[in-house]
């Protein structure tokens, strides 16, 4: 299955900016047996004095840019191709939860995709102790770890409410889970946290969602979004899986992944700083479509 991805992020300054450097992550990176980039255009409005593209130490594509002058918005277009392989069937290979402490007691592999680098805590991810009794309250010592992580990431979508309106990008998971409101971010904020008091690894995925339109309905450009979801170590037979808490369900082809990093600020799309005065507004857009 062949997928089609457009994204336009752009950013619009009250003040002109000058002398600003930015690092880009929103090309979708290979998954082995999962799914391949096979071409892709990635453009910079206005061009920028220097770009270099590179891999961050998770294996996420990077682009990094420097504006010298001044520019009263910057733009970011991307359309890409991404072969997506069928889903292996689904088996529950897991031990149960007590059993990954101790394997990961004996781990000594540091490489990107180590369980070590995935146990917390992260610059955005602090415990807490609200969410730490959510997921202890769910646990079932009995269960396998795959299936704890299932039950604490339905769970938990049936107890927020998701609000575009009712946090920002900055907001802290804790706050999130206070107000019970969030987006698909602090949906997977929370679920990382919660899984990491059990002593499972888990980490962020950043990445894209094919959403469908309602029945009888038609799709609108642009109506879907960068989306983020959870990936958690199940052992060294299960391996990583992904859980989609906003949505309550595994991931599957629909799931396009552009980044894996410990939480949001590792894998954010765009970051970086910039000299101007005044506020800004940032707006997106993303379509994602099966190429017939």
């Amino acid at each position: 299955m062949m997928y089609s991805i457009r994204l336009t992020i752009a950013h619009y300054y009250d003040q002109p900016a000058a002398n600003s450097r930015h690092l880009i992550r929103v090309l979708p990176r290979a998954v082995a047996g999962r799914q391949n980039l096979t071409t892709h255009l990635l453009e910079i409005f206005p061009e920028p004095e220097s770009r270099a593209e590179s891999v961050d130490f998770f294996g996420n594509m990077t682009t990094s840019c420097a504006h010298r002058d001044q520019h009263a918005e910057m733009s970011i277009r991307l359309s890409c191709h991404v072969e997506m392989q069928p889903p292996l069937r689904w088996q529950d290979l897991s031990p149960q939860v007590a059993q990954i402490r101790s394997l990961c007691d004996t781990l000594t592999d540091l490489g990107p995709s180590s369980p070590l680098h995935f146990m917390g805590p992260s610059p955005r991810l602090p415990p807490n102790r609200a969410i730490r009794d959510f997921a202890h309250d769910l646990y079932d010592a009995n269960a396998s770890t795959t299936a704890n992580v299932i039950r604490i990431g339905k769970a938990l979508h049936d107890a927020m409410i998701f609000d575009a309106t009712a946090t920002t990008v900055d907001t802290d998971a804790a706050d999130a889970f206070r107000l019970r409101r969030g987006v698909c971010q602090d949906f997977s904020h929370i679920m990382i946290i919660g899984l990491q008091s059990l002593g499972i690894p888990a980490g962020y995925v950043s990445g894209y969602l094919r959403t469908l339109p309602p029945p009888g309905g038609v799709k609108l450009e642009g109506a879907d979004a960068m989306h983020a979801w959870v990936r958690a170590w199940c052992g060294p037979d299960q391996g990583w899986i992904e859980y989609d808490p906003t949505n309550a369900t595994l991931v599957g082809t629909d799931h396009i992944v552009a980044g894996y990093g410990r939480d949001y600020s590792d894998v954010s799309p765009v970051r970086g700083h910039l000299r101007s005065s005044g506020g800004q507004r940032n707006t997106q857009a993303v379509d994602v479509a099966i190429v017939d």
